[in-house]
């Protein structure tokens, strides 16, 4: 069934009409072949070009999203950890470093202190999950899951701490930026 328009059409409304056919938009200038945009006087080539594209992206992921993030990436490195050695250890820690120093990148301004606090969250979980329980049932995976947090603290530290750093100079940036305007 159709919708019709509550609006009736006027004789002279602005609208183009064959009489007055549209401006033809104005042709734009060639580049050199890799050179595809000028700033400063510098050509910047098609790398440069991304990499920009990729630092105006606009943070997206929620609080949840966050630890969500981290834990699943975390889960990742801890099972193919497991995989290579049997245990959870310098991958495991890289990788939860990387996605916390990518969740404190990408999350919401909004939800700025939510990267730091769902870090320690997130490599308990990923850690309980894959730590070594060595066949001693739950007292054994409890206890594979102290180790693990005793001797994997440095990298538990290192992804929280970059997580709080990056979000404190986002939100340092962010409240500059509205005082500017």
């Amino acid at each position: 069934m159709e919708q019709h328009s509550a609006r009736t059409p006027h004789k002279n409304s602005g609208a183009p009409t064959a009489a007055s056919p549209l401006p033809r938009p104005a042709r734009p200038q060639r580049r050199p072949q890799g050179a595809t945009a000028v700033r400063g006087g510098l050509p910047r080539g098609p790398l440069l070009l991304r990499a920009a594209r990729l630092r105006r992206t606009e943070p997206r992921l929620t609080g949840l999203g966050t630890g969500v993030f981290i834990t699943l990436a975390a889960l990742a490195g801890g099972a193919a950890d497991s995989l290579i050695t049997g245990e959870p250890g310098t991958l495991f820690g890289v990788v939860f470093l990387l996605a916390c120093l990518a969740a404190g990148l990408f999350v919401r301004p909004y939800d700025l202190s939510a990267a730091p606090v769902c870090a320690p969250i997130a490599f308990t979980i990923a850690l309980a999950v894959t730590a070594d329980g060595e066949g001693g049932g739950f007292t054994g995976h409890v206890m594979g899951l102290l180790t693990g947090l005793a001797t994997l603290t440095g990298w538990l530290y290192g992804g929280t701490v970059g997580a709080a750093m990056i979000a404190a100079g986002r939100k340092v940036a962010y409240v500059m930026r509205e005082r500017r305007r």
